[in-house]
């Protein structure tokens, strides 16, 4: 920063309000304050600055994500209904999604809390109520605003129901789920095995087989690998501690495996996993009219692999900068050789291309 350069957030620990002295941040649009947002109001569509979305919609931006909870990263605070409304009231007729981290802190949730190395202990401190209650109030703004909402990463198999209910009753509703998700159990969780700790949090065996039915009936749209990467120490690996430690698992390199070897198990299909994968995620984007499968026009993205193949994860084979991840020592089915992205192989057999050959994908604005 120099003199002379243009500032639109400026960061303090104290700023002298007329409430008081507290740390906020301190909105400006040209030479103007748009917002002020203390701590624990922090929202970044707060005053006059969800006019900011429409700049980024008539850029071509497909979509807005918000967490309706803390989400441990200061740049990236969470939303409140009062800071949604007007949110979405700028994206009413845009045909853009809102994407939403889907928990709510709960006033009487206080879990007595015993070994921070057992993972039960961090469990019961994101109890499945949590997602529910942000999910109702998901489905009534989408209900109200009649905008296209996306739920990311499900974990709970107990919001199935009023998702059920919700479409039924017109909401422009969709729903994800992850790997993880579907291939971890909390009873398989080593105690100190804080490189399986996300959030929201991998529950039960049985709670995964409802996912894995709701996968089935088509109540949940698409399978997604809320890749989340991170150092080593801040897992804190050598404490074990879950209730301190980073969350978020890495398992971008091998989302086709992982969920093939559990679906062929339950019966889904190629096409299946197409749709789950590759077709619906395109159509969230709403960039199917190039991506998602495979016809003359569209781009000519495809992933060479043997479905029948087995290998073992080894931290030589992950291709990830920071190497952990739950999935170690894992066999999985369906090795992939190849991935070509417009027709130039950017993935054979271990190694990549020279040079990024991917592209930033805009809608076009005579699409809304």
């Amino acid at each position: 920063m120099e003199a002379g350069c243009q500032l639109s957030v400026v960061r303090s620990r104290k700023v002298v309000l007329d409430s008081g002295i507290c740390p906020a941040d301190i909105i400006i649009e040209g030479d103007k304050i748009v917002s002020i947002q203390a701590e624990g109001t922090t929202a970044p569509w707060a005053s006059n600055q969800q006019s900011a979305l429409r700049p980024m919609i008539e850029a071509g931006v497909p979509g807005f994500k918000c967490f309706l909870i803390p989400s441990g990263v200061d740049e990236f605070p969470h939303v409140t209904e009062t800071d949604l409304r007007p949110a979405l009231a700028q994206l009413q007729g845009t045909g853009r999604v809102l994407l939403f981290h889907a928990e709510r802190e709960l006033e009487h949730v206080s879990p007595l809390l015993n070994n921070p190395c057992d993972y039960t202990t961090f469990l019961v401190t994101r109890p499945d109520e949590m997602e529910v209650e942000a999910i109702r109030t998901v489905i009534k703004l989408c209900l109200q605003y009649r905008v296209h909402c996306h739920i990311v990463h499900l974990s709970t198999s107990e919001a199935l129901p009023i998702i059920n209910e919700a479409r039924k009753a017109g909401a422009m509703l969709t729903v994800e789920t992850t790997h993880h998700y579907l291939s971890l159990a909390a009873e398989d969780i080593p105690s100190g095995a804080t490189h399986y700790k996300c959030c929201p949090p991998i529950r039960t065996r049985d709670n995964q087989e409802q996912l894995w039915s709701a996968l089935r009936a088509g109540m949940i749209d698409m399978v997604v690998s809320d890749h989340s990467p991170c150092t080593t120490d801040l897992k804190l690996l050598q404490s074990g501690d879950f209730l301190k430690a980073w969350g978020g698992i890495s398992s971008l390199q091998f989302g086709l495996p992982l969920f093939w070897t559990s679906a062929r198990q339950r019966g889904f299909t190629l096409q299946d996993t197409v749709n789950l994968m590759c077709k619906n995620t395109a159509k969230l984007c709403r960039i199917e009219n190039r991506k998602g499968s495979l016809g003359p026009g569209k781009d000519a993205d495809l992933v060479i692999w043997d479905p029948d193949s087995e290998f073992e994860v080894r931290e030589t084979l992950i291709h990830h900068k920071n190497k952990l991840t739950p999935y170690l020592g894992c066999r999985l089915q369906g090795e992939v050789f190849a991935t070509i992205v417009r027709g130039k192989i950017v993935y054979l057999q271990g190694k990549f291309s020279d040079k990024p050959l991917g592209e930033h994908i805009l809608i076009d604005i005579t699409q809304i």
